[in-house]
C-alpha cells in the first residue's frame, strides 16, 4: 500500500506525518507499507526542507526529517497512491478540486485514524508555539497507530 499525507506547505504537519509513519509502520508492521510520502497543495516551499521547528520537534522524539525536501501534490499522485490522508478539510477541498472522480475515494482526514484525539483536522503549528509542533507529533503518532492497525488487520 502507498500512502500520501498531505498539508498546505509541505514543511510541517505532513513530513512529519511521513516520517512518523514510516518509523511506527517498519517496527509495528514491517512490508505494511510499500510507500510513504508527503506533499503541500501550495507551491510556497517548494524544495525547502522542513520547517527547522518541526525538524528539532521530530528529533528531540527520535524522528529525522531532515532528508526530506517539499513538493506539491500533481495529478499523477492520485493514480500512484492507494491512500492520500489530509491534514485539515481545506487541504481536503483543494485535493479533492484536483483529483479525478475515480481517485476520491483514496481521499480522507489523517486524524479519521485517532478517533481517540477528539479532533478531526490536524492543527497546523506554523505560526504558533513550540508546543504546537510536539503536539502535532503526538497526533501523528496516534494516527499512524490507528492506521497501522487497520491495515495491518486487513492483510491477515
Amino acid at each position: 500500500m502507498k500512502v500520501l499525507m498531505i498539508c498546505l506547505g509541505n514543511i510541517c504537519r505532513s513530513p512529519t506525518a511521513e516520517v512518523v509513519l514510516r518509523v511506527l509502520a517498519e517496527r509495528e508492521s514491517p512490508g505494511l507499507f510499500s510507500l510513504i510520502d508527503s506533499a503541500g497543495t501550495a507551491d510556497y516551499h517548494l524544495g525547502e526542507q522542513p520547517d527547522a521547528r518541526s525538524v528539532a520537534a521530530a528529533a528531540r522524539r527520535g524522528y529525522d526529517l531532515s532528508a526530506l525536501r517539499a513538493r506539491q501534490l500533481v495529478r499523477d499522485d492520485f493514480e500512484n497512491f492507494d491512500l492520500i490522508l489530509a491534514m485539515d478539510r481545506s487541504n481536503l477541498a483543494a485535493m479533492r478540486a484536483l483529483a479525478p472522480a475515480a481517485a476520491t475515494d483514496k481521499l480522507q482526514l489523517f486524524l479519521h485514524y485517532a478517533p481517540t484525539a477528539g479532533l478531526t483536522e490536524m492543527p497546523d503549528p506554523y505560526y504558533g508555539q513550540p508546543s504546537d509542533f510536539d503536539r502535532v507529533i503526538d497526533l501523528c503518532e496516534l494516527a499512524a497507530q490507528g492506521l497501522i492497525k487497520r491495515f495491518s488487520s486487513q492483510r491477515r
